[in-house]
């Protein structure tokens, strides 16, 4: 009889990805890409787990029906990352770059 399998170390490693809304989002919504894997995403926190190892690359964006607008991006180490919290915030209008930060680790 076989042991059930081990849990992933990638469950343990864990970042607070904290979106704020812009106050002109216009039905926008964000977009998280993970290493270049776009995943839809809700504007408030959540948590996205992390590798075992290496670099993990975060960008952030913004849809609406007419434009992308807000991209942001930060690179974080997977080892020293674990428990960090990344805040997101678009530009102060609604064209232009937005901001990736990591809070604290």
């Amino acid at each position: 009889m076989t042991g059930a399998p081990l849990p992933s170390g990638t469950t343990r490693r864990r970042v607070e990805l904290r979106l704020h809304r812009p106050w002109f989002a216009w039905g926008a919504r964000p977009t998280v890409s993970v290493d270049g894997v776009g995943q839809p995403a809700q504007w408030g926190s959540g948590t996205w787990v992390l590798p075992d190892g290496g670099t993990v690359e975060f960008a952030v964006f913004c849809v609406n029906r007419s434009w992308r607008f807000g991209a942001a991006s930060i690179r974080v180490d997977a080892t020293t990352a674990a428990g960090a919290v990344i805040a997101y915030r678009a530009g102060t209008l609604p064209v232009g770059a937005g901001t990736l930060v990591l809070e604290r680790t």
